[in-house]
């Protein structure tokens, strides 16, 4: 079993791991984390300054994974996860690594936003529960 737990370094995020590693003792998971520079920075003459961005984001997704890795490792999981990072939209791009990478679970922290904050902000869990093909478990 493969299990897919997209990580922003949030609670929720942290709590979806632990779930996963609790839940699904002998899956293999892959933390991952999507990068998603804000607009401007694709609109910039700069190339570089979109470059340093992502590099920026990529050195602390791995400040992500090490929190990941602890929190396997304190369930005695660390060896069965792996850890990825991508560049670009969450929702597209954790339902689109999902589908390509043969998942069989997304397990996913939820903000818990609600009321207007929700209506104007979104939900990328809620999205990803309509969008993807496979079973998705919201954490809290």
């Amino acid at each position: 079993m493969h299990v897919l737990v997209p990580i922003d370094g949030s609670e929720p995020a942290r709590a979806a791991i632990e779930h996963a590693v609790t839940t699904f003792p002998d899956a293999d998971i892959t933390a991952l984390h999507v990068v998603n520079p804000p607009m401007s920075t694709y609109r910039t003459d700069s190339h570089l300054h979109f470059e340093r961005l992502v590099e920026l984001e990529e050195e602390r997704a791995e400040t992500l994974f090490e929190t990941a890795r602890e929190v396997a490792d304190e369930h005695g999981h660390e060896a069965s996860l792996t850890t990825e990072t991508v560049v670009g939209e969450p929702i597209r791009d954790i339902v689109g690594f999902a589908e390509e990478n043969d998942v069989d679970q997304i397990v996913i922290g939820s903000h818990g936003r609600s009321g207007v904050s929700r209506v104007l902000l979104g939900s990328v869990a809620e999205q990803v529960v309509r969008r993807a093909s496979m079973p998705v478990t919201v954490v809290r």
